[in-house]
């Protein structure tokens, strides 16, 4: 019998039926026009993993629309979550004054909602740390995104150990194989290489919050390197805040000078890797 063909990017070498297994793939299924989907057009979930991600929703929703009942009366219609930067200056300019009338439960509601949105995946979180920044500044905007970002992936991460195995698989099957293949070569210095990913844009945030667990990447190292890679990104999201009004497009905050500086820095961090495997071939 042929030898499943299952090539890792930058390896060179053939998954094993066993290693396929482990990722929750099925064996030789590349050679499918769907590409590693376990059925077309069907989710992967169990019953029992889909009861769990929709009580662990439920639970999160419960608690933060709960939250949202303590808070001292506003009017309501004019909050939304932002889609768009005008939605976010017509939102900035009708809760601008609440946050400093009551700065404490304006900061729980926000808190609440970005580690909600991040928990399951719900885009426009950049749009909550630009408010972050026009409301508070950089220094306390950068603490709150900072810390909410943190949370949020981390409750992320215990959400994809739970149910995302066959989720990731399903949906990133390639990118999956090589970022196993990648974890699986860097075991020695994983915690710079995790700070390489979370500092620069070479994987999105919200596969690596999700694929980590199934990787088995530990959570003290997953959580040191989101808390410390996420900072310069967030302080760069931050500071645009402050001139909102002037900012015109969300890719206007990362131009190729931004770019270039966040992957300096990501080449700082893994520095180490690269000086001991020199020295290890010399």
């Amino acid at each position: 019998m042929a030898a499943p063909r299952s090539l890792v990017v930058d390896t060179g070498r053939l998954l094993t039926r066993d290693e396929e297994m482990n990722l929750g793939l099925t064996p030789g299924a590349e050679d499918s026009p769907t590409g590693k989907r376990y059925k077309e057009g069907k989710l992967p979930l169990s019953r029992w993993e889909f009861a769990a991600a929709l009580g662990v929703f439920v639970v999160f929703t419960v608690g933060l629309f709960s939250i949202y009942l303590t808070m001292p009366a506003a009017e309501y219609g004019k909050l939304k979550l932002p889609r768009s930067l005008s939605d976010l200056r017509m939102l900035k300019d009708n809760i601008g004054t609440y946050a400093k009338v009551y700065p404490a439960k304006f900061i729980l509601g926000y808190c609440s909602t970005y580690i909600f949105m991040q928990t399951f995946m719900i885009p426009g979180t950049i749009f909550m740390s630009l408010l972050a920044g026009a409301l508070f500044g950089v220094f306390k905007g950068l603490i709150l995104v900072v810390f909410n970002a943190t949370a949020g992936a981390s409750s992320c991460f215990f959400l994809s150990k739970l149910i995302g195995r066959p989720l990731v698989s399903w949906l990133w099957p390639e990118k999956l194989r090589f970022f196993q293949a990648e974890i699986a070569k860097r075991r020695d210095k994983l915690l710079n290489y995790m700070l390489f990913l979370r500092i620069t844009p070479t994987l999105p945030n919200l596969f690596i919050n999700l694929a980590s667990p199934i990787v088995d990447i530990p959570f003290h190292i997953f959580f040191s390197a989101t808390l410390v890679g996420l900072i310069p990104a967030a302080y760069i999201t931050v500071k645009a805040g402050l001139a909102l009004g002037e900012l015109k497009s969300v890719k206007d905050l990362y131009d190729l000078k931004t770019l270039s500086v966040l992957f300096l820095i990501g080449f700082i961090s893994i520095l180490p890797t690269i000086l001991k495997r020199k020295k290890i071939y010399e």
